[in-house]
């Protein structure tokens, strides 16, 4: 498959937060078929990157002390060519900085900020690192959702500061949803949650990955102590699911069942994270 198309604001990379990395590795690994390779301690925090086929898919990051109140969870990272520049964006449109761009040597530029929603969200400006070597194929991420308590807002926000050129797939009381990009070609979804997340559960990001057999992959991911939360279901976009790791980070999973393959946008997931 070629390298993706990782265009300015689109999706580029995804990493996992965890409390427990011996324990991420092992399911992950054996969940994704994924392999694992750790980075310099002293230039790099021993930050590990996940690789399915030789191909860089996601990264994993052992919690410190610091981040001990904060529960496991997966980011997403977007592109951007001038990361300071961004973080003026995110809050001169009201978003918030959460961790200032930070060069990570040789590497790229990382910065973490909660959007005018709430949203954690990450930015990614590359030099040697360019982002995932491989999407939307089992093992790697297939697509990026905000589940967001705004919509209008979080729409205007993501078109702002990272100039996206949103589509809008639905707009009616029951499913309001905006893509970046259209049809095939949209990289992320912005999905109306304000219906159904609890109050005390912010607007967040959410990530599928690509599984062969949705069924066989929560049978396994259950057996290696993954819980589900929601799902399986099928739908337009394919066969979805919501899981939980065995340390409580909540991801989706996406078996494609359709002839042409397109995204899950459409997922009909009403759960929230």
């Amino acid at each position: 498959m070629p390298s993706p198309d990782i265009t300015p604001g689109a999706p580029c990379w995804i990493d996992l937060m965890t409390s427990d990395a011996a324990k991420a590795k092992q399911f992950y690994g054996e969940l994704f078929g994924w392999d694992f390779q750790t980075g310099d301690e002293e230039k790099y925090g021993g930050y590990i990157t996940a690789s399915k086929n030789g191909k860089s898919v996601a990264g994993l990051m052992q919690k410190d002390e610091t981040m001990a109140g904060f529960p496991d969870a997966w980011s997403t990272y977007l592109r951007s060519d001038d990361a300071a520049a961004t973080a003026e964006a995110v809050t001169a449109h009201g978003g918030q900085v959460f961790m200032g761009p930070m060069d990570v040597p040789e590497q790229g530029h990382m910065a973490m900020f909660g959007d005018a929603t709430g949203a954690a969200i990450g930015i990614w400006q590359p030099r040697e690192m360019t982002g995932f070597e491989l999407v939307a194929e089992p093992g790697a991420a297939a697509w990026h959702e905000l589940h967001t308590k705004d919509y209008a807002t979080a729409v205007k926000f993501y078109q702002d500061v990272f100039g996206w050129d949103t589509d809008v797939m639905s707009d009616t009381p029951e499913f309001r949803y905006t893509t970046l990009g259209k049809g095939d070609s949209a990289k992320a979804g912005i999905m109306d949650a304000s219906a159904y997340l609890p109050a005390e559960v912010p607007s967040n990001w959410q990530v599928y990955f690509a599984v062969e057999d949705a069924d066989a992959s929560i049978e396994k991911a259950v057996s290696l102590g993954a819980r589900v939360i929601d799902g399986p279901d099928d739908t337009p976009f394919g066969r979805l699911a919501t899981l939980a790791d065995p340390t409580g980070a909540m991801f989706k999973i996406v078996a494609d069942t359709r002839q042409d393959a397109a995204d899950p946008a459409d997922s009909g997931d009403t759960t929230g994270a």
